[in-house]
């Protein structure tokens, strides 16, 4: 398969947070992963849908693994419980620090220099909750 003919992922931002989401995904603990709704809105991007595949892309924007997304929901943040916290392969004991560590994240320099501004996170907040499968490593 080649990578080039997909389109990309990219987790979080370059550095150690995405290599670490990168090699979870590589060694099967990752199966889950979460986007801020809004962050897809002003980016005017689609949906992920079932089927589809991305290559995902390492912190020097190099294709590192191929995934297939098998599940999409949004979702507000309540409503993510403790398996999906811990399917996202990030060592999130339960929801509560899936949440805290998300909230985190969503608030984050990054994250408000893209939208222009901060957003409003709270339990209502919805996120796209995406769950797939590792095809190939890259």
């Amino acid at each position: 398969m080649d990578h080039d003919d997909l389109p990309t992922l990219e987790l979080a931002f370059p550095g150690p947070e995405r290599d670490r989401g990168v090699a979870a995904i590589r060694s099967g603990e990752k199966t889950a992963l979460t986007g801020l709704l809004e962050i897809y809105q002003h980016a005017g991007e689609a949906l992920p849908q079932p089927g589809q595949r991305f290559s995902v892309l390492d912190s020097d924007g190099r294709p590192a693994v191929t995934i297939e997304v098998t599940e999409v929901r949004v979702v507000p943040m309540a409503e993510v419980d403790d398996e999906f916290a811990r399917a996202e392969g990030r060592g999130y004991a339960d929801a509560a620090q899936w949440r805290a560590a998300h909230e985190a994240f969503f608030r984050s320099e990054g994250v408000v220099e893209f939208l222009g501004r901060p957003p409003a996170i709270d339990g209502r907040t919805l996120v796209v909750a995406e769950r797939f499968r590792k095809v190939e490593s890259g």
